[in-house]
């Protein structure tokens, strides 16, 4: 029974030294070298909520030959297919204004001198009651008719105007085409003659 106890007694000291030895260890212990993980995140920007847009309805529009009040000249004539400018932004920037433009690239066919974009003229029509919200484009003429709007399309000209972008929201949807007309010499190369008219859709402020 006494050797029982003083082996409880040994086991119980030992014990207490491991303990105090721990505490002793921690507290005399020296830093040997440390190292930093940098963390990052990304935190994106909420996406607005609706946006401006535009669609055509056709990605083609084919010309046909008409009769040309000018023995001169051969006329060919088709319309632009519709173009739809939409607006369902739930908020709109004070100040600005949207507007399409279209321009148009010489016409080609295999074989053939080139047709400049001069001889191509349209003339808008908004097909969306406006109240003058939004307005169509002027008539933009060919190089062979009168000046001073005769330059053809050559350069950007308006099909389609809004005049202030918060008021035109409020219908939300604006379509738009163009008469077009091709005019050339009498005389002009035969052959399947092609062009890319690009529209595009801007957002300027005032």
């Amino acid at each position: 029974m006494k050797k029982t106890g003083m082996m409880g007694r040994l086991a119980a000291g030992a014990v207490g030294g491991m303990l105090l030895l721990g505490v002793a260890g921690a507290a005399i212990a020296d830093e040997v070298g440390d190292d930093a993980v940098d963390v990052t995140v990304d935190i994106a920007a909420l996406p607005p909520v609706g946006a401006l847009t535009m669609s055509v309805a056709s990605t083609s529009a084919a010309l046909t030959e008409v009769e040309s009040q000018d023995a001169d000249l051969r006329e060919f004539a088709g319309v632009l297919p519709t173009v739809t400018v939409s607006d369902d932004r739930e908020e709109v920037p004070d100040g600005v204004f949207w507007y399409v433009t279209g321009q148009s690239s010489a016409f080609t066919a295999a074989g053939a001198p080139e047709l400049g974009p001069e001889h191509l003229g349209w003339t808008p029509h908004l097909l969306t009651e406006a109240d003058g919200e939004v307005a169509e484009g002027p008539e933009v003429g060919t190089v062979f008719d009168e000046a001073p709007n005769n330059v053809g399309l050559e350069g950007e000209e308006f099909l389609s105007m809004a005049i202030d972008s918060s008021g035109a929201r409020a219908v939300g949807s604006w379509d738009a085409n163009a008469d077009l007309v091709l005019k050339t010499p009498v005389d002009v190369a035969p052959g399947s003659y092609s062009a890319t008219l690009t529209l595009t859709l801007w957002e300027d402020a005032f």
